[in-house]
């Protein structure tokens, strides 16, 4: 009976809307309508929900006004900052209307505590120290065979001899190769840095990446009776990165966040199997010979100690294959 009933208020209601005390009537039908939801406990009045959630929402836009006000004013993100680094930087919408709204400003949002190393601000105390490691190139050696269509993105960065630039060359020539790996330690006390500023990195668009220094490393082929350089080859400074680190040390730089350095305690690792890791041997006879490879050659970084930048081995090349031993470090 009570349902009935209230199923007559409401029509009543909606013949009295035409009338002049049509919006008189309109509230007293609401109330009576809440008013029975409410004792009943199982009718509810689907305006007044939408009153609310409609209030909440504006309520929230404002919060989010405030929000972005604050963000717009906020002081310049330094050049030396990544972007997940930035704290008025959310990573989710703060739009109520979008899908993807988060309640959680960027201030309230729970984050992981930063892990000791990691981050793009330091402060420098003392002075790098790099060291090759002489056993990584003794076991990985080896001479290869590449043909000149291969090697024009090198060309471009002077990685092969000068008999490969002579107008004779065609793309089906080849080039003797004498590849070698490269690893590099910071055994310092700070942070070796490109010694260019990034603003002054050059673009290199054929191998997609940015040129930091002139030349991190120098390889050398000197005949072992004379000493004379009979072949060269250079590494520029294109992604000087924290490759692995020991124990207890972080990775700290990575060329994909547009970092570049070497972390104390870390490894800059090149395989033999990239571009300009290698000398140009086309020209070299068979014989004797010595590989010299020096770390940052022209002291264009400061280091606590030079005398340990340099690695020599001993190279026997047969004309097809070639024998490493001998690896130490050499001032």
């Amino acid at each position: 009976m009570r349902f009935y009933s209230l199923r007559n208020a409401g029509a009543t209601a909606a013949r009295e809307e035409g009338s002049p005390g049509a919006e008189r009537s309109g509230s007293k039908s609401a109330s009576l309508q809440s008013g029975i939801g409410a004792r009943g406990g199982a009718l509810r009045w689907s305006s007044g929900g939408d009153g609310a959630r409609a209030r909440g929402s504006r309520g929230r836009r404002n919060q989010t006004e405030q929000l972005q006000t604050s963000v717009i004013d906020r002081p310049a993100l330094d050049d030396e900052m990544m972007v997940g680094d930035d704290p008025y930087n959310p990573y989710k919408s703060n739009d109520p209307d979008n899908p993807f709204y988060n309640y959680y400003d960027a201030y309230e949002r729970p984050r992981p505590a930063p892990r000791p190393g990691y981050g793009t601000r330091y402060s420098q105390y003392g002075l790098p120290d790099l060291v090759g490691d002489p056993y990584y190139i003794q076991a990985s050696a080896y001479v290869q065979s590449v043909p000149m269509y291969n090697l024009r993105c090198a060309a471009e960065e002077n990685c092969l001899a000068s008999t490969a630039y002579r107008s004779s060359v065609r793309d089906y020539d080849t080039r003797m190769l004498l590849r070698f790996p490269q690893r590099v330690k910071n055994q310092g006390t700070s942070d070796f840095l490109p010694s260019r500023p990034r603003y002054s990195w050059e673009w290199h668009s054929c191998h997609q990446h940015y040129h930091s220094m002139d030349e991190f490393s120098h390889y050398d082929l000197l005949e072992a009776s004379s000493q004379r350089r009979v072949a060269e080859g250079h590494k520029a400074s294109f992604c000087l990165e924290d490759t692995s680190c020991d124990y207890g040390y972080y990775r700290r730089y990575a060329c994909t966040s547009h970092t570049q350095g070497l972390s104390p305690g870390c490894y800059d690792t090149y395989n033999a199997d990239i571009d300009c890791q290698w000398i140009d041997i086309t020209d070299v006879k068979p014989g004797n010979y010595i590989l010299k490879v020096s770390i940052n050659p022209s002291y264009q970084v400061p280091e606590s100690d030079y005398s340990n930048n340099n690695v020599r081995c001993d190279v026997r090349y047969t004309g097809n294959y070639v024998y490493v031993s001998g690896c130490h470090i050499s001032q």
